[in-house]
C-alpha cells in the first residue's frame, strides 16, 4: 500500500523528492501519512478533495483486496 500511494502522489507533484510515506500500524488497521512540499498540498488534495478522495477510494480498494483496513492521512 506504501508503494502506491508514494507512486500516485509523485505522479502529481512538482517535487517528487519531498514526498514521503510513512506506515504506522494502529488498533488493527494500518495508516498511511503522506507528507508532500507545501507548494504541492494542493494537488494533491484538488478542488474540493477530489483527488484526495480518489487517492483514498484507490487504495481502499486495494486494501479490500487483502481484506485490510488502510487509511490515508495528508499533511
Amino acid at each position: 500500500m506504501k508503494e502506491l500511494v508514494e507512486v500516485m502522489a509523485k505522479a502529481l507533484v512538482e517535487h517528487p523528492e519531498e514526498v514521503t510515506v510513512t506506515e504506522t500500524e494502529k488498533n488493527g488497521e494500518t495508516i498511511l501519512e503522506l507528507k508532500v512540499a507545501p507548494s504541492d498540498m494542493g494537488k494533491v488534495i484538488g478542488k474540493q478533495g477530489r483527488i484526495a478522495k480518489a487517492i483514498r477510494s484507490v487504495v481502499k480498494a486495494a486494501a479490500s483486496k487483502e481484506e485490510k483496513k488502510v487509511v490515508v492521512e495528508i499533511q
